[in-house]
Parts: structure tokens; sequence; C-alpha cells
């Protein structure tokens, strides 16, 4: 049988209206990073995985950076002009969401490692049999402070939700707190909204008596639980580094379960998008930035730093290696340490394997770059590239000054300058003549030695 909540659409509203004074940044707090993107972006990626057909964002101080940051196909934007609470900011969403028959999930911005199973529970639970109001998430936190308390009975129905300072005893000592995000049917969230009153010590409009405004209606409400871990907020710089942590804590075990070797994991640091093969092995203290995809069988050795690279299958990069945006390896492809790459294709079983930067290149396969080589890409105003051909072979400490090419199995000496193009095979030398003086030194350290003992 076909579960009604598997047939419903669902909408997301993401309250996100908050000024977040306490991160103390001009930057908005919904837009801090975690994993390398905005965490509001994170949310909203998390919840179009979840199969929502439309997301409202509602948005106040600061809202034209969050548009701007979060603007795309499935998202639209309502403004709260006024902070009356998180009940009027919902409220906001319901001309967005007029002609909108589904389900209707209201969380917060701050909030962002809400996950879809969790949407999708909370779904089904809004479909049982006893038809539930509404849906709240709850958790049990390992210290429930002054949270908001859920008294549930069988089956999560709640008796009573009671904010902390309106608790007897009796009900603090409940363990069931309220995360926030809550759902119910899109054909009467807005008018239960809407019903929501302010007399309380604030005058503001909360979102939690939605579960008052049902009940009074003699409907019964339900709440679904989560973990702590998942309902973390996100309101200052310490709740921004342990929401980064259990996010990365999470990645890495994920990583683990298909088939990566992380040799130190809590080292290890992913953003949202790397993507790693079967049997690569990640030596401890390695960054990943945005855009890397590492094929089966790599190893990232100690204190590595990717971005916006590729590494074919059994490369090896590191220890001490940068990989910068455009950094291409194939296969079987080394990158030593101390060598940076940008911009910049390894063709297979390529090595520079020390002390060495590759910008702008093209480096057949075969090619051995020899430590501290360079390629002069950058003139000032312009950058250019250089191309070493396959099975070549560049000396240490040799400057390759670009446009330049060197051909297919040609060798360059040590120490050269090369600022022409190099054939196929040739060995191009480009140096200064050695000079040697016998006795040069000896006659120089005893002229400087008497110098000295005269206290010249």
């Amino acid at each position: 049988m076909v579960s009604a909540a598997s047939t419903r659409p669902i909408a997301i509203v993401i309250l996100a209206a908050g000024q977040g004074t306490r991160m103390k940044s001009a930057l908005h707090k919904v837009l801090h990073p975690i994993a390398g993107r905005p965490m509001l972006v994170g949310l909203i990626d998390e919840l179009e995985r979840a199969g929502a057909a439309r997301i409202v964002v509602v948005t106040g101080a600061g809202g034209e950076a969050v548009e701007a940051e979060a603007s795309r196909e499935t998202v639209v934007f309502a403004r709260q002009t006024e902070q009356l609470g998180t009940a009027h900011a919902a409220l906001q969403a319901r001309d967005a969401l007029a002609d909108f028959a589904g389900d209707v999930l209201v969380c917060f911005g701050d909030v962002p490692l809400l996950r879809r199973a969790t949407v999708a529970a909370m779904q089904a639970r809004l479909h049982d049999a006893d038809a539930p109001a509404c849906v709240v998430l709850g958790f049990r936190p390992a210290d429930a402070k002054a949270y908001g308390r859920v008294i549930a009975g069988p089956g999560g129905r709640i008796a009573k939700m009671v904010e902390y300072k309106d608790a007897s005893d009796d009900e603090r000592a409940e363990t069931l707190c309220n995360a926030g995000p809550i759902m119910a049917r899109g054909e009467e969230i807005f008018d239960l909204l809407a019903r929501i009153g302010n007399a309380n010590a604030q005058g503001e409009y909360y979102l939690p008596d939605l579960v008052t405004v049902a009940s009074v209606d003699e409907r019964a409400s339900a709440v679904v639980e989560t973990s702590e871990a998942e309902v973390t907020g996100v309101n200052d710089r310490a709740d921004l580094a342990r929401a980064e942590a259990l996010w990365q804590a999470d990645r890495r075990a994920e990583m683990m379960r298909n088939g990566v070797t992380l040799r130190d994991p809590d080292s290890v640091f992913f953003s949202f998008d790397t993507a790693i093969g079967e049997d690569t092995v990640i030596e401890p203290h390695v960054v990943f930035g945005r855009g890397v995809k590492i094929a089966r069988g790599a190893r990232i050795k100690s204190f590595s730093h990717l971005e916006g690279a590729s590494v074919g299958e059994d490369c090896d990069v590191g220890p001490y290696a940068r990989l910068r945006p455009g950094a291409v390896l194939g296969k079987g492809a080394k990158v030593g340490n101390f060598v940076e790459v940008k911009n910049t294709t390894l063709g297979e079983g390529a090595k520079a394997s020390h002390l060495t930067y590759l910008g702008d290149a093209e480096v057949g396969a075969g090619a051995n770059i020899g430590a501290g080589t360079i390629t002069c890409n950058y003139d000032g105003f312009f950058k250019y590239r250089t191309v070493i051909g396959a099975g070549a072979f560049i000396g240490s400490n040799s400057a390759l000054v670009a446009p330049v090419s060197i051909g297919a199995g040609a060798i360059v000496a040590a120490g050269s300058v090369v600022t022409r193009d190099v054939e196929p095979d040739a060995l191009a030398l480009a140096r200064g003549k050695q000079d040697a003086k016998p006795g040069w030194a000896k006659r120089f350290r005893e002229a400087m030695q008497a110098r000295k003992d005269k206290g010249a």
C-alpha cells in the first residue's frame, strides 16, 4: 500500500531573517561556511535531495546577500520586514505557497545539519492513521538547559509543550526537548499560523504555538525524535566550529565505509563536494578544498592541500604538496614534497618529485621534472603556457620561461634558463660557462683574515 506521505509533495520554509549579532560579523550568519559552502546553501542542497518541490527562504536584515547566494530555480524568497517572532516569519511564506497542495516543513537556516531521512520521517508521521495536526522534531540533549520540553505519550502523541520558564519541576525533568522544525499540511498550516497570538513577555509570535492552536480544535500533534548532533544550532563562532566538527566526523565515517583509508581521521578535512575512490589512502593532516576528485588507488601523503584538482588512479601526492585549481594528474603521476601545481596537466606516469612550481603547463606522459624547476608563467600582466613533451627530462633548478615548448624526449640540463622552444630528443643547455681560478679561495681567506687581525 502506498502511504499518503509518499504521494504528497513537500515544500520547505527556511527561516533566515535573524541578524545573528552573536557572530560579530559583517557576513550574514547563514552564509558562514560549513565544509566550504554557506550553511544555508548546504541545507538547501540537502532539502532538495529530500524531494522538496519548493523552498521558500524568509529573509530580513541583510537579505540581499542571502538572496544572491541562495538563488536557484527551486528557491523563492519572502521578506520579514519586522522581527516579530518565528511564527510571524513563517507566515511571510503564505503568498509564495498560496497554490501549493502538499506538506510544509518550517525549519531554520542556522540549523544546517538537518537530514533528508528526518524530513521523510516527519512527513510519514504526519500521515499516520491518527492524523496529527502537526509534527514537531524533538531531541534529547546531553544538557537540556532551558530548552522547551515536549511531554509525549505512546506513539509520540504530544500531551503538552511547555517553555522551560513555565515548566513545573516534573516537566523540567523531562529529557525530550523541542528542536524547532515543525511540519503540517499545506492546506492548513498558514491558517494555524495566523491564529497564533503574542501574549507573552516578548510580545512575539512563536512557531511552537502551532501545537497549542491545534489543541484548541481538539487535534493532537506528534513528535519525531532525532539526535542532538543533527539539530545543532549556530549562533556564534563556537557553534560554527562545533557544526563543522560534526559534519566532518560524519563525512569521515562515510568515506571509510566507502573504502577510503584514513590513517588519522580526525586530522583530515573534507569539503562538501570531495569525491574519493576506493582503495585511496589519505595520510594525516590533509585538507581538501572545494572541487577535488580522487580516483581509486591514489595515495595522498601528509600535510598536503588540494582544491579544484583531479587526481587519477594510483597517483602519489605529497607530503607537503599543494594542488591548486586546474591541476589534473593522469594515472600513476607523482607530485612530491613541496611541489605546487596550478592549471597544469601531468600525463600518465609523469613525475615532479621535489621543490617545483608548475603553473599553466602541460606535462606529457612519463616526463620527469627535476627538483627546483619552475615554469615562469607570468610577466606581471599576462599568463603564458609551458608544454613539456612525453618522456622529456627537465634537470634540477631549471627555469622554463613561457611561452615555451620542450619537445618529447628532450633533455634540459640542470640549471638552465630556457627561453626558446626545444626540439624533440634535443639537449638544451642554457647556463653560464663555469670558470675556475686555482688557489683564489685560499688567497682570499688569508687576505681577509689579515684585515680582520689588524682591526680593519
